[in-house]
């Protein structure tokens, strides 16, 4: 329904303190069939600012105060008065002619003839903003309270500590505060085979964790910082004290026998305990690193613990790890899984993504997220990426009808030498570039935005397609959208796994695909792993999703797709 005429603008509006309250003086309004005609009550007229003259009301001249969101409640509640000649009742809004609207508790009683039919409606209307107000406001902050995360600290599903970026957080703390010393431990199953089972694995670490917080001093924290490493933060400690307490904590793991679900086994245990001040010019990452490169020398030369009582030269410490990622490449320590996407429209999977792998010795294929961390932070991870590309240009080369999508790390993107790189592997590989789609991150644009551009630029000019990943993760994915030429955009699963039972996260998926949709940018969801959920996203116009129910990541083998 309209707005009031623009002449009625014109007109200067009653203030709020010239109306006199309505429990003070009765507002109503009453409606005849005959002849189409509504009375209004001086305090009704008040109320709403100086409505129409009389010659000018009708049903019409109502419907345009009320507000547009409450036009079906209250079309139902006169329809039900009237069809039902009783009473009903009805909370509406209704608008002021200068623009502004207030809330009413409106009773509409059916006014009858002498044989009994409705002829008309009489409205009783009482000013209720102030509670109404209250409510809203009660309501807003329940759902604020709801969809707010309730603590930044994300504890590690499996063992209940501190992640690896929240532990990096504390050591920040504690370098402020003054001086200290961080141990990293690798656990894993003494005299272990190729046939340990992960979940064996998991199980040890759960149970070592409990070791640890029952020997560790007073004041350290615990954190989960790889696959099979535990770290310990020991803030204030002294050298020759933290020197101790890492014997300690070490000692304890190896004499432990853990007593698992299925079995009882004893652990191998290496530690790296490196010392820290607010002086130094090591942080809280450069410290994880150098401990857990103590650990790996504890191990190579058979001995519980390797202290570093200095952090190492940031030169020395970069060099190290550019040679155990040229190590790892070598070995085949890396390998990739490749994980189907289904296009909606088709329900067909036209799509894989490529996932990189790091073979574990004790866990198998793990995540990368610690190695890529370390290796962007190190400027380590350009021949990491590299080969993924290329492995990614063999299999399209092998399989020409495949779409792949290949996820690049923040650095890589703003290295020129990754297009150079991308556009001679296309000619030596023979690849069509409809068949890549480089997925790169929020924090990959905010790094450097110019070179960004630069690369999503040359990328689309080779023919390749660009996706945007957790999207609605970071701090202004909106602004991307359109500063650079994107293609694709995946909504963050944090948003899809409890989609079908939060109405927040709804409301948040919504807007991501109209907003996609306007700028003409395709979307998928990731995390799907029910049918009521695909049923919704195909509901709210998603144009593709992954997750286990679509498939699990599986391992490309001998450089070919596993498609079931």
């Amino acid at each position: 329904m309209a707005a009031p005429d623009e002449h009625q603008h014109a007109r200067t509006p009653r203030l709020p303190e010239q109306r006199t309250p309505a429990e003070d003086r009765p507002a109503w309004f009453s409606y005849t069939a005959t002849g189409d005609r509504i009375v209004w009550s001086a305090a009704l007229r008040a109320m709403l600012g100086d409505p129409p003259g009389q010659d000018e009301v009708s049903r019409k001249v109502l419907a345009r105060y009320v507000h547009r969101d409450d036009h079906a409640e209250a079309l139902s509640a006169i329809t039900r008065a009237w069809t039902t000649r009783t009473q009903m009742r009805t909370t509406i809004r209704l608008m002021r002619a200068d623009g502004g609207w207030f809330d009413v508790d409106c009773r509409l009683d059916p006014v009858k003839s002498p044989d009994g039919t409705v002829r008309g409606i009489r409205g009783t209307v009482t000013d209720v903003s102030v509670r109404e107000r209250a409510r809203r406001e009660m309501d807003r902050l329940a759902r604020r309270g709801e969809t707010v995360q309730s603590s930044l600290v994300e504890p590690d599903p499996a063992t209940g500590l501190l992640t690896r970026a929240r532990f990096a957080d504390e050591i920040d703390r504690a370098l402020r505060r003054g001086g200290g010393a961080v141990l990293v431990v690798r656990v894993q199953p003494a005299g272990h085979g190729d046939d340990v089972r992960p979940e064996r694995n998991a199980d040890l670490l759960h149970r070592a964790v409990r070791v640890l917080e029952g020997v560790m001093q007073q004041g350290a924290m615990l954190g989960r910082v790889g696959p099979n490493e535990i770290a310990v933060l020991l803030p204030g400690t002294s050298w020759p004290m933290a020197r101790r307490e890492a014997d300690l904590l070490v000692e304890a793991l190896r004499s432990q026998t853990f007593v698992l679900p299925d079995t009882w086994l004893r652990a191998d245990a290496w530690g790296g305990l490196v010392r820290f001040t607010p002086d130094g010019d090591a942080g809280s990452h450069e410290l994880l690193i150098d401990a857990e490169h103590a650990w790996r020398q504890s191990r190579e030369s058979a001995v519980p613990l390797t202290l570093i009582a200095h952090p190492v030269p940031a030169r020395d410490r970069q060099g190290s790890y550019r040679s155990r990622v040229a190590d790892a490449l070598d070995t085949d320590r890396f390998t990739l899984y490749a994980q189907p996407i289904l296009e909606l429209q088709t329900n067909e999977v036209t799509r894989h993504e490529l996932l990189l792998r790091v073979l574990d010795e004790a866990d198998g294929p793990q995540s990368p997220i610690q190695v890529l961390d370390i290796a962007e932070r190190l400027d380590a991870v350009f021949d990491i990426d590299l080969w993924v590309v290329e492995r990614a240009m063999q299999l399209a080369a092998d399989q020409p009808g495949t779409c792949l999508q290949i996820n690049l790390s923040g650095r890589s993107v703003g290295d020129p030498r990754l297009t150079d790189e991308v556009e001679r592997l296309i000619e030596q590989y023979r690849v069509k570039p409809e068949q890549l789609t480089f997925e790169i991150t929020e924090t990959a644009l905010i790094g450097n935005l110019s070179e960004a551009r630069r690369f999503a630029d040359r990328i689309r000019d080779l023919g390749c397609e660009l996706a945007l990943d957790d999207f609605g993760s970071g701090y202004a994915s909106f602004r991307y959208l359109r500063i650079f030429p994107i293609d694709l955009v995946k909504i963050d699963g944090e948003y899809v796994v409890d989609l079908v039972n939060s109405p927040q996260d709804q409301v948040l998926v919504r807007a991501l695909v109209q907003v996609c949709q306007a700028y003409g940018i395709h979307t998928v969801a990731e995390f799907v792993q029910d049918e009521p959920t695909l049923r919704l996203l195909r509901e709210l116009g998603v144009d593709y999703v992954q997750g286990y129910l679509i498939g699990r990541p599986a391992p490309v083998v001998e450089g070919r797709l596993q498609t079931s």
